[in-house]
């Protein structure tokens, strides 16, 4: 490219879907519009997580903070590196954030530079104990399955419970929850034993667990219970991990069924 001419320098992404998203491997283009002479093109890729909060005790406020940095790449690249990095976000106490910085070196001219962020999302697939997969792709519902024996003398309904469990890690750990879904089932007469079916639809807006940082985690359980008065709720719990299916639309998809063990949905008056 050799001219006197600067039009535009700008960094353009071809989104593979509806949600204006990338993943790892996914390609970058950088594009210089008009004619002219480059002495240098660098393009640098960050990737930095922080979380910041303060406490009170008293007269005293404590602040805590962590960051990391998964690395810093300055050259011509091509593709986002296709290893495995966590997801964009921003909470109340931290983020991750994906920013990408091109600069533009030009002979007897000052130099262009453009920045821009952009929002990536994992699409790996962690392996766990008791541990559903939900894939974003095409979505009908997750079936959960259960045993239940009424031993009560009233109706008694199985309820359902799924929520977000946000951590953030410093010199000190730090979680919050966030409600997603709540449902009631059909009741069970006294007296009586049923096998029950409920299909869980989880919100397609719901965005990715987050299992890869050491610092911000995203966590996702299901909570099926029975509500006994005056006495502990037998209940079972199970971790549910959302990914991105490796799909150009980003919708969910169920990867499996949850059944749950008929002894921990027992109840005996």
């Amino acid at each position: 490219m050799f001219g006197q001419t600067f039009k535009n320098f700008s960094i353009d992404f071809n989104f593979l879907n509806e949600r204006e998203t990338f993943s790892s491997g996914d390609p970058i283009s950088l594009e210089v519009e008009g004619n002219c002479s480059i002495s240098s093109l660098y393009v640098q890729l960050k990737v930095k997580a922080r979380v910041l909060w303060t406490e009170h005790y008293g007269k005293t406020v404590a602040t805590f903070s962590n960051k990391e940095k998964y690395f810093i790449k300055q050259v011509i690249i091509q593709e986002i590196p296709d290893q495995s990095l966590p997801s964009s976000f921003k909470g109340s106490h931290g983020k991750i954030q994906y920013l990408l910085t091109a600069k533009l070196c030009r002979p007897m001219r000052s130099n262009s530079k453009v920045k821009t962020k952009f929002t990536l999302i994992h699409k790996g697939n962690p392996i766990g104990d008791r541990m559903l997969m939900v894939h974003t792709s095409t979505y009908k519902g997750t079936k959960v399955v259960a045993f239940i024996q009424n031993k009560l003398s009233r109706d008694i309904k199985p309820k359902y419970f799924l929520y977000k469990k946000i951590s953030y890690f410093a010199e000190k750990k730090r979680v919050e929850t966030k409600d997603i879904l709540k449902e009631v089932g059909e009741a069970i007469p006294p007296s009586s034993s049923q096998t029950v079916t409920r299909i869980i639809t989880i919100p397609p807006t719901t965005c990715v667990s987050i299992l890869n940082c050491n610092i911000i985690r995203t966590q996702y359980r299901l909570r099926v219970y029975l509500d006994v008065k005056y006495a502990t709720d037998p209940q079972i719990k199970f971790n549910i991990v959302i990914l991105k299916k490796k799909a150009p639309h980003a919708k969910l998809k169920v990867a499996g069924s949850l059944k749950l063990c008929i002894v921990q949905l027992l109840y005996y008056w």
